[in-house]
């Protein structure tokens, strides 16, 4: 079985924060009481998805306000904002306001691009400027400069009895060491280290250069590594890995049924690069810690990193949650070389 080549140094993990219709608030409360349980096993980190005219969390910034407040230890991360909907500048300030109200836990994920179905909601996004908004990487910059300090106007003063200033305000001094990117393309992968960045890898790449059945692990690693290569911490930048991860040490039989049911339903789709984008996804993991283990040991990206946030499962109970989750934090982590936080 090939080395750990890292040893694992921070366990975190991702949900999604479904709910249903009509009756959202017991969704998010679900969401929170799963945030306060990690903090307990010891986990590093929660990370939140971000999913916008669906039944899952479209306001992860705000929901981790209302965490900051029922944790004192744990990081709360976003994986990922989406900046298509955002405004950069407006977007700053409620990071930086978070991350003040956590005491500097906030680990801002984000990405780029046109938001899905967009021709479909661009009269109601941007009514006034659909066809003229970007959606690249110009997007992430604007963030990175407006959390970092840079100046978003040039007025500041006295105006009257108030006071202006020239730069997003609160500013919050070390949020701009932990702003993430969330990519799957060499290309991203680059502009991240380029900048500055920490960049969040998950279950999803693009097979851009690679013909018939590529490997999903030799691309993602080829991935962290062009990361590292342009990043000003080098070796030492970091990146943390959100594969889907779903021990079965304490599940019940029923338990361990709908896991390998729900595994089985989404194996196919890693079997060939999917659509024009070429997107490979990594097939779900189930089994003992043991089991998985052997399994991450083996992977080549998993080799190369030191930081984790397993994503857990779309569509299950919030038992099956607290069973995962407590297997992760008791079985998994530990036999991955993690101890906990206290």
């Amino acid at each position: 079985m090939p080395p750990t080549s890292r040893p694992l140094r921070k366990l975190g993990f991702l949900t999604i924060g479904l709910f249903d219709e009509e009756d959202p608030r017991r969704g998010h409360e679900s969401t929170l009481e799963i945030i306060e349980l990690g903090e307990r096993l010891g986990f590093d980190s929660a990370w939140l998805r971000h999913r916008h005219l669906q039944y899952g969390i479209s306001s992860p910034v705000a929901v981790l306000a209302a965490a900051s407040q029922r944790t004192r230890r744990i990081e709360l991360g976003t994986a990922v904002i989406p900046l298509g909907w955002e405004n950069p500048l407006r977007l700053a300030e409620d990071l930086a306001t978070v991350d003040l109200l956590s005491g500097g836990r906030l680990n801002p994920g984000v990405s780029v691009g046109p938001p899905r179905h967009y021709d479909q909601l661009k009269e109601a996004l941007y009514p006034d400027t659909a066809d003229a908004e970007d959606f690249g990487y110009e997007r992430v910059r604007r963030l990175l400069d407006f959390v970092r300090g840079e100046p978003a106007t040039d007025f500041s003063g006295v105006e009257g009895f108030e006071v202006f200033s020239d730069r997003v305000q609160p500013h919050s001094p070390g949020l701009g060491r932990r702003l993430w990117y969330g990519g799957g393309s060499l290309g991203s992968a680059k502009w991240a280290g380029e900048h500055g960045m920490n960049f969040l890898v998950s279950s999803v790449v693009k097979a851009e250069e690679a013909e018939g059945a590529p490997d999903f692990a030799k691309i993602q690693l080829s991935h962290i590594r062009a990361f590292r290569a342009v990043h000003p911490d080098g070796e030492a930048a970091r990146v943390s890995q959100g594969l889907v991860v779903i021990p079965t040490d304490s599940a019940s039989p029923g338990q361990r049924a709908k896991y390998e049911e729900y595994a089985a339903k989404r194996t196919p789709r890693t079997a060939l690069p999917q659509g024009p984008a070429r997107l490979m996804f990594a097939p779900d993991i189930v089994g003992t810690s043991d089991e998985i283990t052997e399994r991450l040991n083996a992977h080549a990206a998993f080799r190369e990193v030191d930081e984790v946030a397993f994503a857990l499962p779309f569509t299950f109970e919030h038992e099956d949650y607290v069973q995962i989750l407590t297997d992760i934090a008791t079985r998994l982590g530990p036999a991955l070389g993690w101890q906990p936080s206290g």
